[in-house]
């Protein structure tokens, strides 16, 4: 079941994306809400969804007077990272392919970073690897009470590349060290400590929180609010080049065909430790 996305206003436009697994609407106030829709695998993505999360934004795009973008998680929980069996099987394609898979993963989240609209994020339940990016990738982060968090992708012999940029701007260098290279789950308080959450609220009153902040920026200027969001990104030095992406780009897709991934996703698939874990004496 979505949760209430409309936010208070009248929707005027819905739709999905060709495969169903993202919803989008526009309301007459110009709030866009999109939503995650796979939950019988807890939002993971995999191509599909990462197509239907792009195809959302070029439709908002194209679209007349949006002001904010709220991105939400359709059944218990926001987004559980990647689906391992798609990336098991990506990492078994070729290295160009490999690379197409990176480049639109991490395309998702730059082009999110960097939109000139007030992002808000709606968080329950799990949200883990690459869904900390997305949220480290929006403007306003929101988490219920039940919200758990972590930087999941060394466990699977993988690596966090090309969301690492959104995530140090967002709970700084010190703390992705820690939870980055551990890969602990934390919770929505501790998410809010170290910068990742911005607000911590009841699960029933998500929506009626996001609605308040939603009210706050559509009281402001449309053209002062991209302009001062798309100056606080470069003074923050929070632009993400090309080539610096491109860099983490390749990196991400070589790093899933070497024999860590390989192992670490069978280990996840066998429900076992992976190999690299001490063995007991």
């Amino acid at each position: 079941m979505v949760r209430d996305s409309n936010l208070g206003g009248d929707r005027s436009m819905q739709n999905s994306s060709g495969n169903g697994t993202v919803l989008w609407g526009l309301d007459k106030r110009g709030v866009a809400s999109v939503t995650l829709n796979r939950p019988q695998v807890n939002n993971a993505y995999n191509g599909d969804l990462i197509a239907g999360v792009h195809e959302a934004m070029d439709a908002l795009g194209a679209a007349k007077g949006v002001r904010v973008v709220v991105l939400q998680g359709n059944g218990k929980h926001f987004q559980a990272g990647a689906d391992l069996a798609w990336i098991s099987a990506v990492g078994r394609m070729s290295p160009e392919e490999n690379d197409k898979a990176s480049r639109a993963t991490g395309e998702l989240v730059r082009r999110l970073d960097a939109l000139p609209l007030p992002t808000v994020a709606l968080v329950q339940g799990g949200c883990f690897g690459g869904g900390t990016g997305i949220v480290a990738a929006c403007d306003i982060v929101v988490a219920g009470e039940d919200a758990m968090f972590a930087i999941t992708e060394t466990r699977w012999g993988l690596m966090a590349g090309i969301i690492l940029p959104q995530l140090v701007q967002a709970i700084g260098l010190r703390a992705l060290r820690r939870y980055a290279l551990t890969g602990e789950r934390f919770d929505a308080h501790e998410a809010r400590r170290i910068g990742l959450a911005h607000q911590v609220c009841a699960m029933d009153k998500l929506a009626e929180v996001g609605a308040q902040i939603v009210d706050a920026l559509l009281m402001n200027a449309p053209n002062a609010t991209a302009a001062t969001k798309t100056r606080s990104l470069q003074l923050a030095g929070a632009v993400v080049e090309d080539t610096l992406f491109n860099d983490l780009v390749r990196e991400h897709a070589a790093t899933r065909q070497l024999a860590e991934a390989v192992e670490g996703l069978a280990s996840f698939k066998e429900k076992r430790k992976p190999s690299w874990y001490p063995a007991v004496a």
